[in-house]
């Protein structure tokens, strides 16, 4: 695994929704967006995460950034998943992980003592020309919000 740092160009990628629509990292173009990778929808850990940027979308839309949830389930599991917790930002599906190896989070991990290949829980915030500005690696599900909002003010 060797994701992508501050200064990298943001890989062009194009995914569908919770609803199946396409969404591309171009339409955000001349915007901030936190592209925010987890790996599994309505799990303990990712809920509190989804949670968190839930509650603080006034604060971060304040500071001019949209969110973009990844992961790999299907787009009927996000759609559950954005009805259950009332979540107020898009989520894509990456089936095929191939977003996720582009950005260079899809690795190895081990769980309960069992190895396998997963998408590791990592964020990265793209400014408006689609250069990484900023990797958050370094967070508990519960504080991912206030690490990115800490960011956002010190910025």
């Amino acid at each position: 695994m060797n994701p992508l740092q501050a200064g990298d160009s943001a890989p062009k990628f194009s995914l569908p929704d919770q609803d199946g629509e396409q969404v591309n990292l171009t339409d955000f173009q001349g915007q901030r967006v936190l592209v925010y990778f987890y790996p599994k929808a309505m799990t303990p850990g990712c809920t509190v995460q989804a949670c968190g940027l839930r509650d603080s979308m006034d604060q971060l839309k304040s500071a001019g950034v949209d969110v973009l949830g990844i992961s790999t389930d299907k787009p009927e599991k996000l759609s559950r998943f954005v009805e259950k917790e009332l979540l107020n930002f898009t989520l894509l599906s990456d089936e095929d992980h191939q977003v996720s190896q582009q950005f260079g989070i899809w690795g190895e991990k081990t769980f309960m003592g069992k190895t396998y290949d997963g998408i590791h829980r990592i964020s990265f915030l793209i400014d408006g020309n689609g250069i990484i500005e900023k990797v958050f690696s370094d967070f508990k599900t519960s504080n991912h919000h206030d690490i990115v909002l800490d960011y956002l003010k010190s910025a």
